[in-house]
């Protein structure tokens, strides 16, 4: 995906960025990484804690055996080697919500390195190398807020603290922020298609850090990089990077330097802001987490692991364009998230012709549910009711036009297809030729000017007819035979 933020970016002929992206997924578990605490979202703050999330003295953790097989999985997903033995370590840094002190994390000894995910680039298919992906247990949340006295204060939420998460660290080969787009919109489809995680920006599943510098084009030594943190969309970190590139660019251009820091994203102004300075990895202080035997994940369970892997997206659509005779821009719609494919799949197998069904799902059903603002998942049409429309409209029962109005109603009373056909009476498209002939034989008589400029060479007056025709039985004639009648009754 290329944008106007890219094609600026590349105007400066002399200057490349290098981006690299840190990821942070929650994990669909039930309970936390090191404890029995519930991970659900939205309890009243401070409820799903205990000793062992609050840091208290003498608790000790007990990692959880489903995060890892999920961690796992992800990592098969992204192509990553899968370690046999890594080491958790202890992250030390002070902060309000972190209540030991230190995050157990891992280091030098992640549980999986040297992944990839392809994207489409400007060039074509480019392939984005993933540095690591490790297991951490995430802090809890600091709650910034005014009160009547309009002094602002901070109330620190624990319920955050212990919930399982996967860093996901890129190469620096992302060049663009339309790559970057492209990159974590590829990921984030991935992980879904996994089950690992729900990826839900709002409730803080899924984050992103991005890191960013500039460097003369050709150079091999990077430039200094700016971390740009906390941004809630994808969009607004492709909006983030190319600010701060261009940001970087025209300091340099000045005489200035880059610093190294962490900068937040205004969205409302387009800009980035300096927030603190960058720490540095031997700030943390990292070491062995004592109470943590090392993770080993042996032969036999990585094997029982790997036979959870889906059906990744790519394959899917490779499948899909073969299995179903749609083309790959059909595919790619279909596949964008693994209910839709699921549905369509089912619906497919029944259907008389599965392409109109893809057809139909991205020139009505899609077009209506972003209109209303709609996921695929809360759309009143089914799968199935969009095969049983595609299979009427295959037999001539129904037109497009009454295709169109069914699919108005279905959306207006929020009911599935079949159930608004059955409401209709089952209406049916007329290919009653002798009602049809009236109809066209009282057109003619009262239009005799059209009649003469088709005589006369102006065939493209036949669809005035026609439009005429379809308009008098109130869309409910058969198209095809209504133009074969119109053409033998000007003719």
């Amino acid at each position: 995906m290329v944008t106007a933020a890219d094609s600026s970016v590349a105007a400066h002929a002399r200057y490349e960025p290098v981006i690299g992206l840190e990821v942070h997924v929650q994990l669909l578990t039930v309970t936390k990484i090191f404890c029995s605490c519930s991970t659900r979202f939205g309890d009243p703050p401070n409820t799903n804690v205990c000793p062992v999330c609050l840091g208290l003295p003498g608790a000790l953790p007990v990692l959880n055996r489903k995060a890892v097989e999920f961690a796992v999985l992800a990592a098969m997903a992204l192509n990553c080697r899968v370690n046999e033995t890594s080491i958790f370590a202890r992250k030390n840094y002070f902060y309000p919500d972190l209540p030991k002190g230190y995050q157990i994390s891992q280091y030098d000894r992640p549980l999986a390195e040297h992944g990839w995910i392809d994207i489409d680039s400007e060039g074509g298919t480019k392939k984005i190398g993933i540095t690591r992906l490790h297991l951490e247990e995430d802090a809890g949340k600091s709650l910034h807020e005014g009160f009547p006295d309009a002094v602002e204060k901070t109330a620190i939420d624990l319920n955050r603290s212990g919930v399982p998460l996967i860093e996901i660290v890129s190469e620096p080969d992302i060049a663009s922020p339309g790559e970057a787009y492209e990159y974590l919109t590829r990921l984030k489809e991935i992980i879904l298609y996994t089950g690992v995680s729900d990826c839900n920006m709002e409730e803080g599943s899924l984050r992103c850090d991005a890191n960013v510098s500039v460097r003369p084009h050709g150079q091999k030594e990077f430039g200094t990089k700016t971390e740009v943190k906390n941004v809630n969309s994808f969009r607004f970190i492709r909006e983030a990077l190319a600010y701060e590139i261009e940001r970087q660019i025209e300091l340099i251009d000045s005489g200035g330097k880059v610093t190294q820091e962490t900068r937040l994203y205004n969205a409302n102004e387009g800009k980035t802001y300096g927030m603190r300075s960058k720490e540095q990895a031997h700030d943390y202080r990292y070491f062995p987490e004592p109470d943590l035997l090392p993770l080993v994940v042996d032969e036999k369970w990585s094997s029982q692991i790997r036979k959870l892997l889906p059906e990744l997206p790519e394959a899917r659509r490779e499948r899909m364009v073969v299995d179903y005779g749609i083309t790959e821009k059909d595919a790619q719609v279909l596949t964008s998230s693994k209910a839709l494919a699921d549905q369509f799949e089912e619906a497919a197998k029944s259907a008389k012709n599965p392409k109109r069904v893809a057809n139909l799902v991205q020139s009505e059903l899609i077009g209506r549910l972003k209109a209303k603002g709609l996921e695929i998942e809360q759309s009143p049409i089914s799968m199935k009711g969009v095969a049983q429309s595609s299979d009427l409209v295959d037999v001539g029962a129904i037109s497009g036009k009454m295709l169109k109005d069914l699919y108005d109603l279905c959306f207006q009373r929020g009911k599935d297809f079949p159930v608004v056909y059955d409401e209709e009476g089952r209406p049916q498209q007329s290919s009653d030729t002798s009602a049809l002939e009236k109809i066209i034989d009282e057109l003619i008589a009262a239009n005799p000017r059209q009649v003469e400029q088709y005589r006369a060479g102006k065939k493209t007056v036949a669809g005035f007819f026609v439009g005429q025709v379809m308009k008098a039985s109130k869309g409910q004639a058969n198209p095809q035979v209504v133009n074969e009648l119109v053409a033998k009754k000007l003719g």
